[in-house]
């Protein structure tokens, strides 16, 4: 739930920090995490708990893309840009590992409790010092306007379409509920694009930045990626908590290796932008998820970690942070600098809506395999699904993707849409000063 919430309001959040300053949404954004993190160590019931989970995640969407449009901003398209961006990138598998192995700790010496009240003390440790130290700086479109109704139309459609995905393996497609919300979803982002083309004043998510060459398979690209990232993240930990049966210590344990080569892929990235053309980076990234869902999907039950699971997770941690450094650095060139709320809130959407839509996909292809073929089959269908659409963004990505390498440094002025030379490498518009 989490991470749903999280992925559909990521669309909005980046627009509400163009107007109201990129440092103060992100400081609410913490602020809220905090406190719903700290209020889900007391729920007695699983009802409050899922519900404290998902408004949690609203708190991550503001963090999310206002943390990617400071750094954006603030540092002009270069060397320090894109290493910045890819740092930034890497927060994410250390966080995810540390958690990890935290939790770990937590269940295996105290109550589960303490954990999320561990956590939120170190939120209060991270914005509390961040809203003291960080200077304050005008909003960078400070008159500009919110458009409600667009991002009713936009949230609403994402919620339903993967609220309809997720709970179809516990409903069924035959519950009435489900194609109605469905098709309602459907109706709901048709009017949200007509609504951004034809009548939005200041729309959240301008159209006119998909007019760049590629920009939109790009972007596919990214969303079918993290899809088969969301797939064998899940699928993983199914494998090696159910299957082998694992404690969450030796889980985390056993995922070292991907924090430690995931924080060097962010890295390797970033140095790649400018010497690399970004299909090629992103080319690779899908490559390795592609190879490691094939591993995982062929794992026998018996066999020891080092075969096949090991070079599957040191393979994975390539993935996420190549995608994502890549797609939000070529997001980032593509818009005018008081749109880098809005390239933030593209990529963060791709990133976590398609972990949680690929989760939702996966688990309906799991259900109906697992009630012929067993539970083991089910896995297995379920990450041959990740390998599926890893191959599909390959193909894209090789054959429709052109993007030259980005190697400018500092903001340039440009006509509109300077669409020639080394501008068709990274999107529609280069950053205004």
């Amino acid at each position: 739930m989490l991470s749903l919430t999280q992925g559909t309001f990521v669309l909005v959040s980046g627009r509400l920090g163009d107007v109201f300053g990129h440092r103060e949404l992100l400081l609410a954004g913490g602020a809220w995490l905090t406190v719903c993190t700290l209020a889900s160590a007391f729920c007695n019931n699983f009802f409050a708990f899922v519900t404290m989970r998902a408004l949690a995640g609203l708190g991550g969407a503001f963090i999310m893309p206002n943390a990617v449009a400071m750094i954006s901003s603030t540092n002009p398209p270069g060397r320090v840009r894109n290493l910045s961006l890819g740092l930034f990138g890497a927060s994410a598998p250390m966080g995810g590992y540390f958690g990890a192995l935290f939790l770990g700790a937590f269940l295996q010496r105290t109550e589960w409790k303490w954990f999320f009240i561990f956590i939120a003390c170190f939120g209060v440790i991270t914005f509390v010092p961040l809203w003291a130290l960080s200077p304050r700086e005008p909003p960078v479109d400070r008159h500009g306007k919110i458009d409600c109704i667009g991002s009713a139309l936009g949230t609403s459609s994402l919620i339903l379409f993967n609220f309809v995905w997720n709970q179809a393996p516990s409903v069924g497609w035959s519950t009435s509920y489900e194609i109605v919300l469905l098709i309602s979803s459907i109706i709901l982002f048709g009017g949200f694009l007509l609504w951004e083309k034809n009548y939005a004043a200041e729309p959240i998510m301008p159209l006119d930045i998909f007019k760049a060459p590629s920009f939109l398979t790009l972007l596919f690209v990214v969303l079918l990626n993290y899809m088969a990232v969301g797939t064998v993240i899940w699928y993983q930990v199914l494998w090696l908590t159910k299957v082998w049966h694992w404690s969450p210590l030796q889980f985390a344990v056993g995922w070292t290796p991907f924090v430690i080569c995931a924080t060097g892929a962010a890295c390797l990235a970033a140095w790649m932008i400018p010497r690399l053309a970004a299909q090629w980076i992103l080319a690779i990234g899908t490559v390795t998820i592609l190879v490691s869902s094939v591993l995982m999907a062929t794992v026998p039950v018996h066999q020891t970690y080092w075969a096949q699971i090991f070079p599957s997770i040191v393979l994975f941690s390539f993935c996420p942070d190549f995608v994502y450094t890549a797609g939000q650095i070529i997001a980032s060139n593509s818009v005018r600098r008081n749109q880098q709320g809005i390239a933030g809130s593209v990529i963060g959407t791709l990133n976590l809506y398609g972990c949680s839509l690929g989760l939702g996909f996966a688990s309906t292809i799991e259900d109906q395999i697992a009630q012929t073929a067993g539970q083991i089959m089910g896995y297995r269908a379920a990450l041959y699904f990740a390998v599926a659409i890893s191959a599909v963004a390959l193909i894209l990505d090789v054959c429709f993707v052109r993007l030259v390498k980005d190697d400018r440094e500092g903001w340039h002025e440009s006509n509109e849409f300077e669409l020639s030379e080394q501008a068709a490498a990274t999107g529609v518009r280069l950053p205004n000063a």
